[in-house]
Formats: C-alpha cells, structure tokens, sequence
C-alpha cells in the first residue's frame, strides 16, 4: 500500500430533502480527529460523501459507518466531504449527527 492519503467515495439514495441551508463545517482535523462539511446538492435525490483519510485499509468500516449514518438519516440534497487524521468510528458518527443537527436548526 502506497503511502498518503485514501480517497473513498459512497452514494446512497435519500427520501428527506434537506433543502437550503448554508454549509456546514463540524470538527478539526488534527491528530486523531477529524472535519465533516456539509453542502446542498441541489437537484440530487441522494447523498454523496467522500472521505480522505490518513488511515488507509479501513474501506470496509468506513463503508459501515457512513450506511449507518444514511439509514437513520436518510438525507437527499446533501454533499458530505469528511477530512479525516486516524479518528474513531464513534468519533465519525458523533460529527455527521452534529453536522445533521446544525441544517435542521
């Protein structure tokens, strides 16, 4: 495995448009953490997320993690773009619910 960042991409269908909101920004990336930033897709009837990652080999968690947060979340309309440093599953999941909770404020 080459060293440098992963890039992991998913693309799940929604059925709850988020509508208008303005980005979102949750989070810092630095050792151990990691940033979630939330943008309107308009025109999408799904949510797109792409990861960048320092721990690379972790498709198959990451791939559970993010179904997860779509199949109680289920959002359409949505951009997720999450910088991550070696963060914990519990670590992701705590900021996309906090990003989730800033654009149904």
């Amino acid at each position: 495995m080459s060293p440098g960042l992963e890039a992991l991409d998913y693309q799940f269908a929604g059925k709850y448009p988020a509508g208008d909101f303005k980005t979102v920004l949750v989070g810092v990336v630095g050792s151990g953490n990691l940033e979630v930033l939330l943008e309107p897709a308009a025109g999408s009837d799904g949510c797109s997320v792409h990861i960048e990652t320092s721990a690379r080999g972790f498709g198959a968690i990451w791939s559970a993690v993010v179904d997860d947060f779509q199949q109680r979340h289920q959002l359409a309309g949505v951009r997720i773009s999450i910088n991550d440093m070696g963060a914990t599953p519990a670590v992701v999941s705590l900021r996309l619910d906090q990003a989730v909770a800033e654009i149904k404020r």
